[in-house]
């Protein structure tokens, strides 16, 4: 076994297992402590485990080792935060549908007080979870043959590494705030984010993953933000794709999903506004990997509108009120159009969340990155 560097959970609804961390949890509701240790028995967390190993000898693993090694004159981190918050399944639709009552939050932030759109694009090649999430994290495109980052698979049975996935380095919004300084936290909802640990297990400095469990780490971030908040949170909430797979995308319980999901969101900015180490100098960047069709179950069409429209939203200190594309004339809103990765103008795509993460704290932009490569997406 392997000491991990730095505190990691990760708990399942009812009794299944953990792959380590602190406690774990039966369908009884008993816990238990458990060492901070990675068993090896399990593919992913040998891959974990072996570039800790690695690195502690000073040894390059392709997969992770000079995308964490800091850069000579590289940028410092500033003193603001960033908090970074998927939706999983968001339509934009279901905004308008439960309105300002029942969406109060997410219409602040997109619509009322940030600089916002609900006309995004996700990623070209799929519209699904894990590769439209590591592109929001890398800002590359998915096809790895074209410079993306490789990962297209959407569980988390795949052991591999987003770089080797790639064929390539790859750098993350992750290991760009590590080389400048600053610190970062994961708070997902879905067992197959440990892609980020996996990929960058220096630069993601907490990770904490509750299976379907969007209080609980609205909760634990909630908590890291009183005491010692990240340079760089990026927040996971997957009930709106969970209740749509189940009960089908529009229905009245993805409805209810959304508007619980909105609860969640108005907790974090309640706490960045009642606290004044947080409130002059936190930005909330809001998307969605993807929406999903009314009536349907899944997301997978990549050419329908209801799966490739997803909303993007700056929100907090410093932030524009304005319309996100009015904010930047440079970028072309779509309307129904699902323009290719050629089409000049771009749409604002859900890929630029590393760029403009970094951009707010100071940081350069990820070497051989796509999506806001510039740092010219305008939110103030």
């Amino acid at each position: 076994m392997v000491r991990l560097p730095h505190p990691v959970r990760l708990r399942r609804r009812g009794a299944r297992r953990r792959h380590c961390g602190t406690e774990i949890t039966s369908r009884t509701g008993a816990r238990r402590r458990l060492p901070r240790v990675i068993s090896l028995r399990r593919p992913a967390a040998l891959a974990v485990a072996v570039a800790a190993a690695l690195a502690g000898l000073g040894l390059a693993d392709p997969g992770t080792a000079s995308a964490e090694r800091p850069a000579a004159g590289r940028a410092t981190v500033n003193d603001k935060h960033v908090i970074a918050i998927s939706v999983d399944g968001l339509n934009p639709r279901a905004l308008k549908r439960l309105g300002r009552t029942g969406t109060p939050n997410l219409h602040r932030i997109i619509k009322d007080e940030g600089a916002g759109t609900v006309d995004a694009r996700t990623q070209l090649e799929m519209t699904v979870t894990l590769p439209n999430h590591t592109s929001m994290v890398t800002g590359r495109r998915i096809k790895a043959s074209k410079g993306g980052h490789g990962v297209t698979w959407n569980d988390d049975k795949v052991t591999k590494t987003v770089q080797q996935a790639a064929g390539r380095e790859v750098g993350s919004v992750f290991t760009g705030v590590h080389e400048a300084g600053g610190t970062t936290a994961v708070y997902a909802t879905k067992s197959k984010f440990w892609l980020f640990e996996r990929s960058w297990p220096k630069a993601v400095d907490k990770n904490v993953i509750e299976v379907e469990r969007n209080g609980a780490v609205v909760k634990a971030l909630l908590a890291d933000l009183g005491t010692a908040p990240a340079s760089f949170s990026f927040l996971h909430l997957g009930k709106p794709d969970q209740v749509g797979h189940h009960a089908g995308w529009m229905s009245a319980k993805y409805l209810r999903a959304v508007a619980k999901m909105d609860k969640l969101i108005g907790r974090v900015m309640a706490q960045v506004e009642a606290t004044p180490s947080l409130r002059d100098n936190t930005v909330i960047v809001l998307t969605a990997d993807h929406g999903g069709i009314p009536g349907t179950r899944n997301h997978t069409t990549r050419t329908h509108r209801d799966n490739y429209r997803v909303p993007f939203a700056f929100w907090g200190a410093g932030v524009t009120h304005a319309e996100l594309y009015a904010l930047n004339p440079d970028r072309a809103k779509p309307g129904r159009a699902r323009p290719g990765f050629g089409a000049a103008p771009q749409p604002i795509r859900n890929g630029e969340v590393a760029n403009a993460s970094l951009d707010i704290l100071g940081v350069d932009p990820l070497p051989d990155s796509l999506w806001n490569s510039a740092q010219d997406l305008d939110w103030k």
